[in-house]
């Protein structure tokens, strides 16, 4: 019955006055997209250039960040953060650049298209994905792009990728969209709802960890995009599902498992559109809107008042913790019970990966198994985010900054630098989720770096 309604896009299969009614497009795009995707590779084969750069975040960036390190390439490059010296180390020699953002109205995107533009101000060498109607448009006409791809309005942006956001990135990766697509219409709808029929039915009897088995190598990065999904679209109202995205099997009386299963890039098409279908009907039986996002705002709208008010404030909002990197292990013991989960948000440069998912498992294992997430801010402010603050009261989380002043890279006609930026970003998140009654702990490591947490 479940699954006969939401291919009919029954709107009513969530809370009254859910976003429901004009965000079910992801259900078939990917068929209705099928057919220009042959010409959508030739135009991307036909560009002269070493890596395309993309500017994005959450729904537009995750999904190619996806296929990116599935593909095991370095022809597409995706930036979602605001650390400046992540941003410093994109080269723009040789790069072609994609402008991602569904309506414009986004702060990442906006001051990463100002950096680059004032280094590459070639229309030539731009591109846009966005919805109709939207500033990216009236951007991309003003400074004569090469092209413009408008999206279906009707889709959120972590239910995109299988739209423009996620099938042009693969095809400047050198991917056939065409067997993407073909690939996820090979779901079936009855089985993916059984699964998030499943979660839902955890959820409700206390299982709310869901740990997802992620295969080591290449697709272990479906996890990002997972993540933000369930994350994103369940938690909120005071409840919803914990992500946990792993490589090892995690157990605990709060867990439930979910293993993933990849042969190839192309089996990505499929995964996507099950794990879309599974979490829309788990939000239905949960009676949440699966689709709208209000307790992200909340992290936007602090740091927007922050850069209203430059300098930053040294002061740290009321019910903030700070240790030093040695005592957070000490701190967590303390604060950090049955049923609670801890997220560590790294406001650091990336290529830590490896450093952060170290100490996710050393934080997991002196806990006792508790579950831990880990990501990089401000990334995470749009994926899981929405779950720190909408979600149940069993959140605490780690901010983890950089102690040492951080070299200035321009975002032209804004007033301030990335490293403003992305630090009235983490003191937004700080007063938000202060707000929402978070118990929560600042770690100042030396110049960003993971491994200084002991």
């Amino acid at each position: 019955m479940l699954a006969e309604r939401l291919i009919a896009r029954d709107a009513s299969l969530w809370p009254e006055g859910s976003e429901a009614p004009h965000r079910l497009g992801w259900l078939d795009i990917a068929s209705r997209l099928l057919p220009a995707c042959a010409e959508v590779s030739k135009w991307a084969s036909s560009l002269s250039c070493e890596r395309t750069v993309l500017l994005g975040m959450g729904g537009s960036s995750l999904g190619p960040e996806v296929l990116r390190a599935g593909a095991q390439s370095d022809r597409l490059v995706v930036c979602d953060t605001t650390d400046p010296r992540t941003i410093a180390a994109i080269p723009t020699e040789g790069s072609f650049f994609l402008l991602c953002s569904k309506s414009g109205g986004t702060l990442e995107p906006r001051t990463l298209f100002s950096h680059f533009w004032d280094l590459v101000p070639d229309g030539s060498r731009w591109a846009a994905i966005c919805d109709p109607g939207t500033k990216p448009i009236d951007l991309a006409r003003l400074h004569e792009f090469a092209r413009v791809f408008e999206n279906d309005p009707n889709i959120g942006g972590r239910y995109s990728v299988l739209s423009w956001f996620g099938l042009v990135p693969a095809a400047l990766l050198g991917l056939d969209p065409t067997e993407l697509c073909r690939r996820a219409a090979t779901v079936d709808l009855a089985d993916a709802v059984r699964l998030g029929v499943g979660w839902a039915e955890a959820q409700q009897a206390g299982r709310d960890k869901l740990t997802i088995l992620l295969p080591e190598g290449p697709f272990q990065a479906f996890g990002l995009w997972a993540e933000q999904l369930v994350a994103e679209s369940l938690g909120k109202q005071g409840t919803g599902i914990v992500p946990v995205p792993t490589t090892d099997v995690e157990t605990g009386t709060d867990r439930e498992h979910v293993v993933i299963e990849i042969d190839d890039v192309y089996d990505l098409g499929a995964q996507f559109l099950r794990w879309e279908i599974a979490t829309a009907a788990a939000g239905s039986l949960l009676g949440v809107d699966a689709f709208d996002q209000p307790d992200v705002e909340a992290a936007k709208i602090a740091t927007v008042k922050a850069l209203d008010h430059l300098p930053l404030p040294d002061e740290l909002p009321d019910g903030v913790d700070v240790v030093e990197a040695d005592g957070l292990f000490g701190w967590l013991e303390e604060k950090a019970g049955k049923g609670d989960y801890v997220t560590l948000q790294a406001y650091v440069p990336y290529g830590q990966d490896a450093a952060l998912e170290g100490l996710r498992r050393r934080v997991r294992d002196a806990l006792g198994g508790l579950a831990v997430t880990g990501g990089y801010g401000p990334r995470f402010l749009h994926s899981t985010g929405q779950l720190h603050k909408g979600g149940p009261d069993s959140c605490v989380a780690v901010q983890i900054v950089s102690s040492a002043p951080t070299a200035s890279v321009a975002v032209p006609d804004h007033g301030y630098d990335f490293a403003t930026l992305i630090a009235a970003q983490a003191l937004g998140d700080l007063h938000a989720l202060r707000a929402a009654g978070r118990r929560v702990v600042r770690v100042m490591v030396d110049e960003g770096d993971l491994t200084g947490i002991s």
